[in-house]
C-alpha cells in the first residue's frame, strides 16, 4: 500500500512538473509571436511616419522655394517705386497675418527637416527595440528546450530551436529620402 501511495505521488509530481513545463513553454512561444507582431508593428510605423513626414517636408520646401523664386522673378523688373509699393501692400498684408499666424504653428522647411530628424530617429529606435525584445524572447525559448530536464518536454512536443530575427534584404532599406 504505501509503495502504491509513492508511485502515486511520483507520478503527480512527475505529471504535474510535466503541466507546468508545458505551460512554460507555450508562454514563451506566445511572447515570441507577440514579439513578432511588435516588429511588423515598428516597421509598418516606421513605413507610416516616414513617408508622411517626408511627402509634408518635400512640400513644404517646394512651396518656400517656389515663394523665393516668384519673390525674385517680381522684383527683377521692378522700378524702386514699384519695390517701395510692393513693400507696403506685403507689410499690410503680413499685419493681416499676424493675427492669424498667432493661432497656427510657425512652419518653415527647416523645422520640418528638424522634425523629420526626430522622427526618423524615434521610429528607428521603436523598431530597434521591438526586434530586441523579439531575439530576447528567441533567447530565451532556446535556452528552455535545450536545457535539462525541460528538453525532455520540449522534445516530446517536438519543438525545435527558433531562428533569430534577421531581416529580409527589402525590409533592411530604409526610406529613401529624395528631395
Amino acid at each position: 500500500m504505501t509503495a502504491l501511495i509513492i508511485i502515486a505521488i511520483v507520478v503527480a509530481v512527475i505529471l504535474l512538473w510535466f503541466i507546468i513545463t508545458s505551460n512554460s513553454l507555450n508562454k514563451a512561444i506566445v511572447k515570441i509571436d507577440e514579439a513578432d507582431s511588435g516588429i511588423d508593428v515598428a516597421l509598418t510605423k516606421r513605413y507610416d511616419v516616414l513617408t508622411k513626414m517626408l511627402d509634408t517636408v518635400k512640400g513644404y520646401a517646394k512651396h518656400e522655394k517656389e515663394v523665393i523664386i516668384e519673390t525674385i522673378k517680381l522684383r527683377k523688373g521692378m522700378t524702386m517705386e514699384e519695390k517701395n509699393a510692393a513693400n507696403t501692400k506685403m507689410n499690410e498684408a503680413f499685419s493681416k497675418l499676424n493675427v492669424v499666424a498667432e493661432n497656427y504653428p510657425d512652419l518653415k522647411a527647416s523645422e520640418n527637416f528638424a522634425v523629420l530628424q526626430q522622427s526618423i530617429a524615434d521610429v528607428e529606435e521603436h523598431l530597434q527595440a521591438a526586434r530586441r525584445l523579439y531575439n530576447a524572447n528567441i533567447s530565451t525559448f532556446n535556452q528552455m528546450i535545450v536545457t535539462f530536464p525541460t528538453s525532455i518536454v520540449a522534445g516530446m512536443k517536438n519543438l525545435a530551436k527558433k531562428e533569430f530575427f534577421e531581416a529580409e534584404e527589402t525590409k533592411k532599406e530604409d526610406v529613401k529620402m529624395e528631395f
